[in-house]
């Protein structure tokens, strides 16, 4: 190939150009007035509904707020009233047969306490649904799934709501308070704090017993109204009855009278009768009514006076030592009484066949 072809064909080859930029397109002003405008142009379309959508949300929450500020002075006004209906009532015969003024206040503020938290529940709840509802929010799956977890959470903790239901319902009926004595068949004692999930107990020896309010079957309360004062005196059935009989009236009159046995007492002491007659003593039993809580003590101050009583009228109780001393019993009550056994007999064939072994034994040698 000459040299002119070979130049006319680099010639003809296309020469390298520079590289293209790559710097973005800065906007121009046409394309912002027009983002502009079509932002205008949604804001003109929508401000409506959600203006609307505002003023719905504020206007649930204004009134859930008045509803609830209402529903809770309602309820502390109840409560005011509860309370001092009690404080009137305390005081009167009929105050010492209900429970004091602090107990019913407690109970009050238990009550109290419960009811708002339902009613602000209840409100609030409702309130924030029906916010969710004003955005367009579908409910229907929410809903589904609070109610399955709410089954869930019901079924692994119902022992918890068992105890929380109980204990509502027991400060609601007035079953028992702080200062009562109980017997709530797992434990029993005076009543030193009452919750809504756990009632507290001090028993006898001093010792605090932890009371689930779920676990409570029954309920005994022995602080609330009266309680009965019972002895029962054992005597020989060879006694006077008519002398026994004066005997305890003299001193069920002589108690009623003393202080401080007057103001325990809440009837007289009555003599009822002969309780049983065995064959060889007999129970005289005598009762009073007393103020709550103190029938154990109106028991023993009643068996130290009887007992002195019988010792100066010399009637002989049944295991004491007011027998006449030249008067001697026998020590073997059944030594008299003929057995209907064959075994009476000595010489019977029956004795002979009941012998211990080893008797027999021993006289095998003078065969």
């Amino acid at each position: 190939m000459s040299l002119p072809a070979v130049l006319l064909a680099a010639g003809s080859s296309p020469s390298p150009t520079p590289s293209e930029s790559t710097t973005p397109a800065v906007p121009s002003l046409q394309d912002a007035q027009e983002s502009a405008t079509n932002a205008a142009s949604w804001v003109e379309q929508n401000w409506s509904t959600w203006l609307a959508i505002g003023l719905r949300v504020l206007l649930i929450l204004v009134i859930a707020g008045i509803l609830r500020a209402v529903v809770q002075r309602a309820i502390t006004k109840l409560i005011d009233r509860m309370t001092r209906t009690a404080e009137a009532v305390d005081g009167t015969t009929l105050g010492g047969l209900l429970a004091n003024t602090e107990r019913r206040r407690q109970r009050s503020q238990a009550i109290g306490s419960v009811l708002r938290s339902v009613a602000s529940f209840v409100i609030l709840g409702t309130a924030a649904l029906m916010i969710l509802g004003a955005f367009q929010i579908n409910l229907a799956p929410l809903l589904a799934s609070a109610g399955v977890a709410g089954v869930a959470i019901g079924f692994g903790a119902r022992n918890l709501v068992t105890d929380f239901l109980s204990g509502v319902f027991m400060i609601l009926e007035d079953q028992y308070g702080v200062g009562d004595t109980i017997d709530a068949g797992v434990a029993s004692g005076e009543v030193i704090e009452v919750g809504l999930r756990v009632t507290k107990l001090r028993g006898d020896n001093g010792e605090i017993w932890y009371v689930r309010n779920g676990e409570v079957k029954r309920i005994g309360n022995l602080s609330q109204g009266w309680a009965t004062a019972g002895v029962d005196v054992t005597v020989k059935a060879n006694e006077d009855l008519d002398k026994v009989k004066s005997t305890l009236d003299e001193v069920a009159e002589k108690m009623s009278a003393e202080d401080p046995w007057n103001e325990l007492l809440w009837s007289p002491i009555e003599v009822l009768g002969l309780d049983s007659v065995l064959l060889d003593s007999m129970v005289v039993r005598v009762s009073a009514k007393t103020m709550p809580g103190k029938s154990l003590t109106v028991e023993r101050e009643l068996r130290w006076r009887v007992k002195r009583a019988f010792d100066a009228a010399n009637i002989r109780i049944v295991g004491g030592a007011t027998a006449p001393l030249g008067e001697e019993e026998p020590d073997d009550l059944t030594a008299a009484v003929a057995s209907p056994s064959a075994h009476s007999n000595p010489d019977s064939p029956q004795s002979a066949a009941a012998s211990p072994i080893v008797q027999q034994r021993a006289s095998a040698p003078g065969k």
